[in-house]
């Protein structure tokens, strides 16, 4: 699975880095490799196929491929793939609503990102995990909740950092953070909460200034220059404008030609339009200001224009201009409504994700209820729901009451702690060979139960004549168990219990071992 799962990073590499539409081919393949069905491929390169779809722009192709995803993660019991698949549908939601106001589903998307989180959590494969991480990060960082974004960047950092096979560069986490926190200082701008911003650049540079320091491999330069190019706009605002100016020409200027384009690069523009401005270059900021202002597309991230367009009104107004003032009025009422939006989202996403919590410990402790400590199936309390859930739905049943031979023994000559062992090697021993819809449960000491609904007499031997099997099967335990079974309407439980536990002791006075099958009574009643 390793080698599969290296084979869907490269993928995601080449997806990500000009070839979406050859990424997306082969991954196709490598899903049809096993059965002919995409389906059944693997989690890994349905992932692929949802980056693919993502990188060519395409959200509802995206948002589609997540269910054949979903399904694949489920079946590998991966909680990191899942949330790989749920992350991505849910930023794909809000791009999609960017494009179709009918789309805009801003709860759904949230149950998505709190669920992705929950299950990106438990998971221990690390590419699965990293991903997840940052699936999850972009998630909310379209949502511009940034405290809920830090901590999984921050996350897939230190697992890149501590597996030496982790796709990428661990590098580009820390950038991904510092460009972060340029973008909250540049949303707490707007809003005036100075003091504040300057401790997010504060921040921005200290992990621009990691990332320079950590990049590695074949595209180290490029990360370096992007790194320090977040450090010297991070400096714009504080203690060295003069130098910061110079450094974002500088890098700027580098990246152009390593192929960034303007877009790429709109988010340096207003801290280099304050640089020249705090360095005595007034005019020279605003040149900068409307340079930027003519390159936005018009699709331009909002935040970045909106940060242009500021920028250069608080120059004007500095410069005496009565209609910069009034511009920046209007404006500064729209930035603290939008800011008054994303913390009530917030507060939607905080919330539901304590709901989450609390909602996964109460269904804990309600497992725990249900379960034997010793063997972890289910107990005599869940079995007896079990019994009357079956009751209420009118049918036929098969019963099977599991004695344990020589348990005794075991205990008198091995000690408790063997006896415990041989209680747990049987329990998993005969809960292998039932049915999904079927109950396997441990009713006290050495003696266990299973429920068998819809099953035939001939079903129900055969799992009795697997079980047993399974128990002579397994290594260095003398145990046997003998087996009662009965089978009759649904609605008759507690005479089937009676019968299936008659069914049991006549096989152990005989020696065990073996199963008996309960005769029907003459005049059973109809289900």
């Amino acid at each position: 699975m390793r080698e599969i799962t290296q084979h869907a990073v490269r993928l995601l590499e080449r997806a990500q880095t000009g070839d979406p539409d050859g990424a997306l081919a082969e991954a196709e393949t490598v899903l049809r490799a096993a059965t002919g069905d995409l389906v059944d491929g693997p989690a890994c390169m349905h992932f692929v196929r949802v980056v693919a779809h993502i990188a060519r722009s395409d959200p509802r192709g995206a948002i589609a491929a997540v269910e054949p995803m979903l399904t694949a993660a489920v079946r590998e019991d991966s909680g990191g793939w899942q949330a790989c698949a749920l992350a991505s549908r849910a930023w794909q939601r809000l791009r999609l609503g960017e494009l179709d106001a009918t789309e805009h589903d801003l709860d759904g998307v949230l149950h998505d990102l709190v669920a992705a989180e929950m299950l990106a959590a438990g998971e221990a494969d690390p590419v699965a995990a990293v991903n997840s991480r940052v699936a999850v990060a972009i998630g909310y960082y379209e949502l511009r909740l940034y405290e809920l974004v830090e901590p999984q960047f921050r996350s897939a950092y230190e697992m890149s950092a501590a597996d030496g096979e982790q796709n990428g560069n661990r590098a580009m986490w820390l950038i991904n953070l510092a460009e972060m926190h340029l973008r909250w200082a540049l949303e707490l701008y707007q809003i005036h909460r100075v003091t504040e911003a300057e401790a997010h650049t504060a921040e921005a540079e200290r992990y621009a200034t990691q990332a320079a320091a950590e990049v590695s491999g074949d595209d180290a330069v490029v990360w370096r220059d992007n790194a320090l190019l977040y450090a010297a706009c991070a400096r714009a605002d504080r203690h060295d404008p003069a130098g910061a100016a110079v450094d974002i020409e500088l890098y700027t200027g580098y990246l152009r030609k390593r192929g960034f384009t303007p877009d790429a690069l709109a988010l340096s523009r207003p801290f280099y339009a304050v640089a020249l401005q705090r360095s005595g270059q007034p005019q020279a900021a605003l040149t900068v200001l409307a340079d930027a202002a003519t390159e936005l597309p018009p699709d331009a991230d909002w935040l970045v224009s909106a940060s242009t367009h500021r920028t250069r009104a608080v120059l004007l107004a500095h410069l005496g201009s009565p209609d910069a003032r009034s511009t920046l009025a209007y404006g500064d009422s729209l930035a603290t409504a939008l800011w008054r939006q994303r913390l009530n989202t917030l507060h939607a996403a905080r919330t539901m994700h304590d709901l989450a919590i609390l909602r996964t410990q109460h269904e804990q402790v309600a497992r725990a209820a249900d379960l034997d400590p010793l063997t972890g199936i289910a107990n005599r309390r869940a079995f007896d729901r079990a019994t009357g859930l079956v009751a209420d739905r009118p049918g036929v049943v098969a019963v099977l009451l599991v004695d344990t031979d020589k348990f005794k023994v075991i205990n008198d000559t091995r000690g408790h702690a063997a006896g415990d062992e041989a209680l747990r090697a049987i329990a998993a021993a005969l809960s292998a060979q039932v049915g999904p819809g079927d109950v396997v449960a441990r009713l006290g000491g050495d003696e266990f139960a299973a429920l068998l609904p819809g099953a035939s007499a001939a079903e129900a031997a055969a799992v009795a004549t697997r079980m047993i099997q399974a128990v002579r099967d397994i290594p260095d335990c003398i145990a046997t168990v003998s087996v009662g079974v009965a089978l009759g309407p649904s609605t008759d439980l507690p005479d089937l219990m009676s019968r299936a536990d008659d069914a049991m002791y006549r096989i152990k006075r005989r020696g065990g071992d073996a199963l008996h099958l309960a005769e029907l009574p003459a005049h059973p009643r109809a289900a």
